[in-house]
Formats: structure tokens, C-alpha cells, sequence
């Protein structure tokens, strides 16, 4: 094995990194400098995919080199990195860019990275402050940290000494040098370096606590579902270590779409002003400062029944109770209850309130007609949804969600175990519209019910799509999966071939699982595809993977997995008084299709054939009628089982 890592560092040697910048002494490793330990992080890289630090404890070490884009240093460096990756992949070190230069955008660095022929990832530093903690000082320096303490285990050129420190972390020792002064690379500026000796001026009374008020108590109040109330100076003083993690991860606030893609109404992220703030802010020590503190305020405020913009709800009704065993799979409990509207009504929102945060994964629902009366005027759906996280339903300006009179109200009801046994009550608050709106709200789902992620993968891909056939207008983007989803997007294919992305959520979180609402309603252009790619994780060293040995297919438990993303939209030219469920026909009829064509031609090939229809590869040449080597939509139609058409016409649950 030592033999194995020595040629490794050989080979690093041998590429020309000792060229890059030459050693000139041994650098006092002062904690200005480096720091005595790596904390914890999440930047999203230049394919817009999430990496997170500490979820790679497991490497033997991890290899980071600053960088700048146009920069002749970096262009070497960049190189000289991507060597070193390809050298050190297969003993499973984890290399990494860092770019923090303010100047550098993410499609200018995904573009140079293209071609440079860079497949590591750059991770976008965008606010400076991972540079910031590292000490960061020009391009090319290399950080070799250790995941076992978090310690830089070395710093300096990347030369043969990096290699050399890389091989001793995998031989699980120390390495002989673990710093080396370096100033051939090109500066990097920080410019709230110069003013960290302000940081301590930094107003708590009129600076940090209208950002908690702003973007945190809402969920941090008593009664709430934070974990604790933000009501004084002194409650943010105790977290305020959990506080800056959990705020350089981005687990906090719970909101999770790129900045860069798309302006979404229900945006609880912190500006990237306030992100730095904040953190810089408790970095100084959390000072108390003068003034009063506007927290206390919140001393004895309690989290409403219903959400304060909305109020009470117009109609509300009641669940039946659920006793939810301590453990083991609860089947899906389908809860059928009488319709309280009495005419046709329109909902401009709809609010779910749990009885049980805790086990309550999902609920789905929809309206049943009563068979012995006659065919509504208006057209049926759901009545509601909710998953962990998710806000109240608030239909768009001028639309509603349709309610026929009369029939039941159905809600299924998904319930996941916590090792104690519990009684669910949730209720369901319905704010209805006084007229009919002018538009009526659709939804439809991207799905594929194809789904096959291999046992142990740690990235794996999924790709599904719509075809609309008619000018339409989205209002709400959802995407859902279970504890394997690590990644999502959505983005728009018109029949020119051009590509737009709506949304990016660089990490998925199963836990807050939230409405994505465009400020300004998307137009999306007869012909034109949604297609959502999911990206999951089943490695593992997901901790929340349930069986990472398993081959995981579609299933509506939590140990399986969904592929999943809903959209809600309203058609172009239909109102309250035109309908056209013409329009939903085609539109479903077009998601089997986009449950298998991943390469999005319109066609299925032999390869396309995944998980459970795997086996239909055998009599391929059988299904291909025209024997032009691919089906068609209309072959693939005729090839499909009547359960698996069933989804194809958008019988899926609408979440």
C-alpha cells in the first residue's frame, strides 16, 4: 500500500505542479492564517450541484485549491488539479476548486471550466466567507484538510509536497511538512477583511434583529415548529454558534432555491448582504450593544392556529383521529369525509394544519362526485396538500381551485413512525372566493414511475418531462421526493431547442418541502417540454438513506423512493366560462413519453427501457411496429399495461 501511495505522489510530481510556485520557506501557521479547524460549509459548485463539507467525513482527505477565472496561474493550476484528481480518484480523495473572486460568475466559471477540460468541482464562494475562514490569500494555494480532526493538514504550493501530504493522510499519518509559504499566485481581494475590526460595532438592536424578525420568528416562536423561540438577545447569544453553522450549510432558513435562477414570492432565504452580516456579526462575539432589544417583543407571542396573512379560514374541516403505532410501515390511510360546500365554490387558499408534525409525511386529496347526481359545471381536484415544511396553498392573482358541489372530500393520509406511539388530528382550513375567478388552476406531474436508482450510488440521475400543448402559464413549482433525493431542477425546452432553467434546488431537503411560487407567472409556449432532473443520493454516507444495499425503486413509501414535480398552471386561453379539458388529455397523454425518454428525442431506444421495464428489451423488435429501432408514442402507448396508462393520464397523487 505505502509503495502504491509513494507512486501516486510520483506521479503528481511528475506533472509539471512543482513549476507552479516554488517553496520559500516554512510559513508560521498563525490562526489569521489558517485556521486550527475547518468549519463547517455548503457552496454550491459551478454545476449548480451542493457540496457540503462535513458530508465527506468519510474521505481519507480532502484536496481544495483557490483559483480565479482568466487568470494564467489558475489555468495551470487548474490542470495541475485535475491531474491530481484523476491520480488520487480511486483511493477515494475528494478534490475541489474554491473560487471567491468577486469578479468570477458561476456561467463564466462553468464556461472556462468546459474549456480547460475541468470536471472538478469550483465551488462558488460567492459571499467570501469560506475564503474569509480559511485565510485564503491568492490563487493557487492548496488547503489539505484532514476529515478525521477537520485540521488543515497542509498548505502551500501544489507541488510535491501536497502529493506527499495527500499519500501520508492515506497511510493515516502526519504529514513531515505541513506548511509552506506561497506568493506566486495572483491576490485575491477580500474587502470585508479590511473591516473586520468593525464587526464588533455591528448593532444587534438595529442591524441583526430585524433580519430574525424578517426571516426567522415567524418559525421560532413559542408554539412554533423551531426549536426554540427567538424572544431575547440572550436566547441568540446561546445559539448563536448553531446559528452561524447552520447558516454557512444553508440549512437555515429553510428555503432552498438558487438565487440565481428564478424570483419566487415565498423567498425566506437571507440576501447574501444579510448572510454576511450575520455571521460576521458572530464571528465578532454576537455583541450586545446599545439600544433596546426588539425580541422581547416576542416573549409571549404564540405560533397562530392559522397563518397570519391569511386568518381564520372561511370553512374548516376536521380529520378523523389516528393512532400511529410506535413502529413499523403504516399503510396509507384514506380518510373519506363529507363535502361541507353545498354549491360550487372556488378556494383561494388552502391551509393544512398537522395534528402531528412528527409522523405526518404527506397528505393528498380530492374531491368525489356523488354518482347519483348529475356532472358538475365545474371541473373536480385536489383540495389540498401538505408535506413536511409546506406553507398554505395560495392560488394566483385572478384564479381558483374548483370544489363541485356536493360528493365527499377524499384525503390520503401518509404516516411515518417515530418510536413512540402517537395520535394524529389534522385539520384542513379551506378561504374560499366570494365570485367565480376568471382562470381556473390545473396541475399536472412529472414523473416516472421507471424509477431505478442502484444500490450504494451516490449520484444518480433521473430525467422526466411534459409536453404542453397550448400556450400555458405556471404558477407553482413543487418538487417531492423521499430520503434519497439530493438534487433538483427544472428547466424549459421550447421546440427551437433553446433551454431556460426555472428552478435549482443545489441541496433537496426531504424535511421542508416547500411551494415555489414565480413572482411573475412563467409563459410556457405550445410545444414546449418541462423537464425536471432529480438527482439522488443512495450511498452510504446519506444518513438518512433507509437501505443504501438496495436497488430502490418507485414506491409510495418512504423507504422507496418518487420522482417527483408537480406544476401548477392555468391554460392560456381557458377561463371559468371556456373550459378546455381538451387541453389536460393531451397534456397527460404525454407523460409516459417523458417518463422514459431521457434524451428527450420523442423516442424510446432499447436503452431506455429501465428498472421495472427493463425486461420489455426482450421483445423490443415485438413492440416496434414501424421497425425503425424506436417507439413511438403511439407504439409505446400500445405497449404499456393498463395500470402503468393509468399514470400516464396523470392519475398519479397530486401533492
Amino acid at each position: 500500500m505505502k509503495r502504491a501511495l509513494l507512486a501516486a505522489s510520483a506521479v503528481i510530481a511528475g506533472v509539471g505542479l512543482v513549476g507552479l510556485a516554488a517553496p520559500v520557506g516554512i510559513a508560521a501557521d498563525t490562526p489569521t492564517a489558517t485556521p486550527q479547524r475547518v468549519d463547517d460549509f455548503q457552496l454550491t459548485d459551478h454545476t449548480r450541484l451542493a457540496q457540503h463539507l462535513y458530508y465527506f467525513g468519510y474521505a481519507p482527505a480532502i484536496v481544495m485549491m483557490t483559483r480565479s477565472n482568466g487568470a494564467a496561474s489558475s489555468r495551470a493550476g487548474d490542470a495541475a488539479l485535475q491531474k491530481l484528481s484523476d491520480a488520487y480518484k480511486k483511493q477515494g480523495v475528494v478534490v475541489w476548486a474554491l473560487d471567491s473572486n468577486l469578479a468570477d460568475s458561476r456561467d463564466a466559471v462553468a464556461a472556462e471550466a468546459v474549456k480547460e477540460g475541468l470536471s472538478v468541482p469550483v465551488l462558488m464562494d460567492e459571499q467570501q466567507l469560506v475564503g474569509e475562514s480559511l485565510g485564503v490569500q491568492r490563487d493557487g494555494e492548496v488547503f489539505v484538510i484532514d476529515p478525521k480532526t477537520w485540521r488543515v493538514a497542509y498548505r502551500g504550493p501544489l507541488d510535491a509536497h501536497a502529493g506527499q501530504a495527500v499519500d501520508a493522510l492515506l497511510a493515516g499519518q502526519k504529514p513531515a511538512v505541513t506548511r509552506i509559504a506561497y506568493t506566486a499566485g495572483k491576490p485575491v481581494a477580500f474587502p470585508e477583511r479590511a473591516r473586520a475590526a468593525e464587526f464588533g460595532n455591528i448593532s444587534y438592536s438595529k442591524e441583526i434583529a430585524p433580519i430574525l424578525q424578517e426571516k426567522c420568528v415567524t418559525c421560532h416562536v413559542n408554539g412554533g415548529i423551531g426549536p426554540f423561540a427567538m424572544n431575547s438577545y440572550e436566547v441568540i447569544k446561546g445559539f448563536a454558534p448553531m446559528i452561524r453553522e447552520t447558516v454557512r450549510t444553508h440549512r437555515m432558513p429553510p428555503y432552498f432555491a438558487d438565487p440565481h435562477i428564478g424570483v419566487f414570492k415565498n423567498d425566506q432565504g437571507l440576501t447574501p448582504d444579510q448572510t454576511k452580516l450575520l455571521v460576521h456579526w458572530i464571528e465578532a462575539g454576537a455583541p450586545r450593544g446599545a439600544g433596546a432589544d426588539p425580541l422581547l417583543a416576542n416573549a409571549s407571542k404564540v405560533a397562530p392556529d392559522w397563518p397570519e396573512d391569511l386568518g381564520k379560514p372561511d370553512v374548516i374541516v376536521d380529520l378523523p383521529a389516528f393512532k400511529v403505532p410506535a413502529t413499523g410501515l403504516v399503510e396509507y390511510q384514506n380518510q373519506v369525509v363529507p363535502n361541507p360546500f353545498t354549491q360550487d365554490t372556488w378556494l383561494k387558499a388552502i391551509a393544512m394544519k398537522p395534528g402531528d408534525r412528527r409522523v405526518l409525511h404527506h397528505v393528498v386529496s380530492n374531491h368525489i362526485p356523488d354518482p347519483n347526481q348529475p356532472a358538475a359545471a365545474i371541473p373536480g381536484g385536489s383540495v389540498g396538500s401538505y408535506t413536511p415544511g409546506a406553507q398554505p396553498q395560495v392560488m394566483a392573482d385572478n384564479s381558483g381551485a374548483p370544489v363541485p358541489a356536493g360528493g365527499k372530500l377524499h384525503f390520503q393520509m401518509h404516516y411515518t413512525t417515530m418510536g413512540k406511539e402517537t395520535v394524529d388530528k389534522s385539520e384542513v382550513g379551506f378561504y374560499t372566493l366570494k365570485t367565480p375567478p376568471q382562470y381556473i388552476k390545473r396541475s399536472a406531474v412529472i414523473s416516472t414511475f421507471a424509477l431505478m436508482i442502484p444500490a450504494g450510488e451516490a449520484r444518480h440521475q433521473e430525467v422526466a418531462y411534459l409536453t404542453f400543448p397550448a400556450d400555458a402559464y405556471l404558477y407553482t413549482l413543487y418538487p417531492h421526493a423521499h430520503y434519497r433525493g439530493y438534487h433538483v431542477e427544472l428547466k424549459e425546452v421550447t421546440p427551437d431547442g433553446k433551454q431556460t432553467m426555472l428552478l435549482s434546488l443545489p441541496k433537496y431537503d426531504f424535511n421542508w418541502q416547500r411551494d415555489y411560487d414565480p413572482v411573475k407567472p412563467i409563459l410556457v409556449k405550445a410545444g414546449t417540454k418541462l423537464v425536471a432532473t432529480w438527482v439522488y443520493d443512495n450511498s452510504e454516507h446519506n444518513p438518512a438513506n433507509p437501505d443504501p444495499k438496495r436497488n430502490v425503486t418507485w414506491g409510495e413509501q418512504t423507504p422507496d423512493e418518487m420522482m417527483y414535480f408537480r406544476v401548477n398552471y392555468r391554460w392560456a386561453d381557458e377561463t371559468t366560462t371556456h373550459v378546455r379539458n381538451d387541453l389536460q388529455g393531451k397534456l397527460f397523454a404525454s407523460q409516459m413519453m417523458g417518463s422514459l425518454d431521457s434524451n428527450l428525442d420523442g423516442f424510446i431506444e432499447p436503452n431506455e427501457l429501465k428498472g421495472p421495464l427493463a425486461g420489455l428489451r426482450a421483445k423490443f423488435a415485438e413492440l416496434d411496429l414501424n421497425h425503425d429501432g424506436k417507439l413511438d408514442q403511439a407504439e409505446l402507448a400500445k405497449a404499456m399495461p393498463s395500470r402503468r396508462m393509468a399514470r400516464a393520464k396523470g392519475e398519479t397523487p397530486d401533492l
